[in-house]
């Protein structure tokens, strides 16, 4: 299986982001619930894609000027469409169903500053 790759020479990072109060610049919140049912982010592998995450950005914070942090989430009241992600502070909201998809939403909107558009959750 072919693996993303990640930019993450310092350059990759071309967009500003504007200043706010928060303490991070991007925070990835991943939905780990789990339910009775296959029908949950937990049951259908977010926890791997938890463990992924938190890799893949701890491998950049050298190499990013950005405060970046991973946390599982409770529900987030949208099972069908599990594993869910959103990233603060833009409230974008992505499906992730593998590692694979995490590396190209990191790519993407951490990294790139754009959207992930294939993998954009429906509102």
């Amino acid at each position: 299986m072919e693996q993303t790759q990640i930019a993450t020479e310092p350059a990759a990072v071309a967009v500003k982001r504007p200043a706010s109060d928060s303490y991070y610049d991007i925070h990835l919140f991943i939905c780990t619930n789990r339910r009775s049912n296959s029908k949950s982010c937990g049951g259908n592998g977010a926890e791997r894609i938890l463990r992924h995450a938190k890799r893949r950005v701890q491998a950049l914070e050298d190499s990013v000027n950005l405060s970046i942090r991973v946390s599982s989430s409770g529900c987030m009241g949208r099972c069908e469409l599990g594993p869910l992600l959103v990233i603060y502070p833009e409230g974008t909201w992505y499906r992730c169903n593998s590692t694979h998809d995490l590396d190209e939403i990191i790519s993407e909107h951490v990294i790139g500053g754009g959207r992930a558009q294939r993998l954009m959750a429906s509102l």
